[in-house]
């Protein structure tokens, strides 16, 4: 019997990703990995390691998630060690869990490598901290594919008057729908907003506005997924604190 380790690759920057899991790649004798998972960790395996690729696409999947349970379940009990590779944290927003329990179900050895998950990562690396003492006291990870079901508008309800700070994954495309949810469960136009396009990366781009403005804002600036949506009063920060994007111009400059 193998093993399969269900690792965090982290937001973008391959030196972000932890000791633990790159230890992890460096032993795999499978990767199964995802489309934001940045390409040079994969260097880091050992010769001869099969890569498969699992990405998937807003409205595309290249392979389906029983498919992928599937092969993680086979390639384990065939005795291989079998590395899960995931982009940000398996967990938020990753399937990990699903991918656990299907581990779980057929009696294959497991572990959870966590990872930086963009929703903090890519904040900070456009200068906006997700909690400050003055700011925020709360924050909240959140999906922003749009659902279809009778609790979307308590969710909305209880984010718009619950929570400082919103850290939206997988929103750029139901930007709309997300402001006129929160503005109508109670979040003022003037709210801060922040859209930070491939974060972490030397191809980062963020832009600000507020629930009113943003929309327009990414429409011009062509921002596209993957995206992460800060919304709270702590994008205010970025003024004076934003750090990544400023080295990169200076770099370039020299």
């Amino acid at each position: 019997m193998g093993k399969v380790y269900l690792v965090g690759a982290g937001p973008g920057d391959p030196e972000l990703i932890t000791v633990k899991a790159l230890k992890s790649i460096q032993k795999a004798d499978v990767i199964l990995y995802d489309r934001l998972v940045n390409k040079e960790l994969l260097t880091h395996a050992k010769k001869g390691a099969d890569l498969i690729y699992c990405g998937k696409l807003p409205n595309y999947h290249t392979m389906k998630q029983d498919t992928i349970n599937h092969f993680l379940v086979r390639y384990a009990a065939s005795g291989k060690v079998v590395v899960r590779l995931k982009g940000g944290d398996p967990f938020v927003f990753g399937r990990g869990g699903e991918e656990a329990e299907a581990c779980a179900k057929k009696g294959i050895p497991f572990e959870i490598i966590p990872g930086i998950t963009s929703g903090i990562a890519a904040a900070a690396y456009a200068g906006i901290p997700v909690t400050h003492r003055d700011a925020s006291s709360s924050v909240a990870f959140v999906t922003g594919h749009k659902q279809n079901n009778q609790l979307e508008d308590e969710k909305w309800e209880s984010l718009s008057k619950g929570i400082d700070t919103l850290a939206i994954y997988m929103g750029v495309s139901n930007l709309p729908y997300i402001k006129q949810k929160l503005i109508q469960y109670g979040k003022c136009k003037d709210t801060p907003v922040a859209l930070i396009h491939w974060g972490t990366t030397e191809v980062q781009k963020t832009v600000t506005g507020t629930l009113e403005t943003i929309i327009d804002i990414v429409k011009n600036e062509k921002i596209e997924n993957p995206s992460m949506i800060i919304v709270g009063e702590v994008v205010r920060y970025r003024e004076k604190i934003q750090w990544f994007e400023k080295n990169m111009i200076m770099s370039e400059a020299l």
